[in-house]
Parts: structure tokens; C-alpha cells; sequence
């Protein structure tokens, strides 16, 4: 009998101690938020996506004003814009670059010399662009008024008055004008093979009498379908 209550006492108390166990559960472990928030700004940081770090980064820095280690994360993003703004500035995209040069000096306003060489780069390619554009406007100021083409245009096709000798002079003359000024390729385009050897020609001897350094670019076209006629293009500079 003892034996009995003996065994039923400690199944008793077996079965309590395993209820306890599984009735407690185990501490939920509490995330560190602010932990959570550097974690995703150093991947923000990492992934190059810089518009959200620098979002990040300001809602640390509202919640911790006084919290010195986000100091090196500053310094991080300031100095991953100013790479950006670098490799841009070498694909040519100044106002890219000025952007991004301009968010590192907000971030490290303290170093100037962070952001000195590549400020100086800008200012060069922005004077460069104005450079190149008031030569352009001045380049295109200096030409004569365009003849038979649209200088806006990608190309300009002009029929060919072929049954009217004089008036296709005129039309040639006019042509080898903006030809030469222009920096034109041409394309004849005739319903005969036996008319391009003679309208080559004729354009040929007005461009060479022009400009006889130039260097003057035909193609053939046998376009049965077609009248006579011309395609300038004037080349991309």
C-alpha cells in the first residue's frame, strides 16, 4: 500500500511539472528597434539606394539628436553621393552630378574639402557645356540661309527638275549650297541606272567649286517607282 501512494504521489507531481512546462511559454524575444532602423540603413547604404538612406537616416537622427555614432553613417551617405555625383560627372550628365554634389555638401557642410575636386569638375563641365553651346549657336548664326533644306529636320528630299535643264541647274546650285554649308550626305534616287552617273556629276563639280576640301558622300538609288530627286542629311556633329 505504501508502494502504491508512493508511485501515485510522484505521478501526481510528474504530471503537474510537465503541465507547468508547457502552460509557461518562453519569453518572446523583443526586437531592438532602433537596432532594426541601423540595420536598414546600412543596407540602404550598401545598395547604393541613397535617397532612402538619407530618409532613414533623418528619422534616426529626429529620435536621437544627440546620438554621435550616426555621425559615421552621415559621413557614408555624404561621401556615396559625392561618388555618384564623380561617375555621373564621367558620363556626362552634369546636372545629375551637380544634384548629387550638392546632397553631400548638405550632409558634411563642416568639410569642404570633401566635396572640393568634384565642385571644381562641375563648375568646369558646366562652363564647357556653355562653352560648346554658345559655339554652336554662333556656328549656326555664321551660315548662310538654307537653300532647299529644313535645318531642323532629319533629312530633306528634294524632287528634280530633270525635263527643265535650267531650272535644274538653279536646283543644283541651290543643293551643292547647302551640301557644303550644311555638312550634307546625299542620296540620288532615280528610275533609270543611266540617270545617276550624269546628276553625280553635275552635283559633284558645283560642291568641289564650293569647297574643294570637302568631302562628299553619295549613294546610288535605282528606285523604279520614284521621279528623280535628292536626300540630304546633314550629318550629326
Amino acid at each position: 500500500m505504501k508502494l502504491f501512494t508512493s508511485r501515485y504521489v510522484l505521478l501526481v507531481a510528474f504530471s503537474l511539472l510537465l503541465g507547468a512546462c508547457q502552460s509557461t511559454p518562453p519569453a518572446a524575444e523583443i526586437p531592438d528597434a532602433r537596432a532594426t532602423a541601423i540595420a536598414q540603413l546600412e543596407q540602404s547604404l550598401a545598395s547604393s539606394e541613397l535617397a532612402t538612406a538619407e530618409g532613414q537616416l533623418a528619422a534616426l537622427q529626429a529620435e536621437s539628436p544627440n546620438d554621435q555614432s550616426l555621425e559615421q553613417y552621415q559621413r557614408q551617405l555624404a561621401e556615396a553621393y559625392l561618388m555618384r555625383s564623380q561617375i555621373v560627372l564621367q558620363k556626362g550628365d552634369v546636372n545629375a552630378a551637380a544634384t548629387a554634389l550638392a546632397r553631400a555638401r548638405a550632409l558634411m557642410p563642416k568639410a569642404p574639402a570633401l566635396t572640393g575636386g568634384v565642385n571644381g569638375a562641375v563648375a568646369q563641365a558646366r562652363k564647357a557645356e556653355l562653352e560648346k553651346a554658345e559655339a554652336a549657336l554662333k556656328a549656326a548664326e555664321a551660315k548662310p540661309k538654307a537653300r532647299v533644306i529644313d535645318p531642323t529636320a532629319e533629312s530633306t528630299t528634294v524632287a528634280l527638275n530633270i525635263n527643265d535643264i535650267s531650272k535644274l541647274r538653279r536646283q543644283l546650285d541651290a543643293i551643292a549650297a547647302d551640301v557644303v554649308n550644311y555638312q550634307c550626305d546625299v542620296s540620288i534616287q532615280a528610275p533609270r541606272t543611266d540617270d545617276y552617273p550624269w546628276l553625280a556629276n553635275l552635283l559633284t563639280k558645283r560642291v568641289n567649286k564650293l569647297d574643294p576640301q570637302f568631302d562628299l558622300k553619295l549613294e546610288r538609288q535605282i528606285l523604279r517607282s520614284v521621279p528623280a530627286q535628292m536626300v540630304l542629311t546633314p550629318r550629326k556633329s
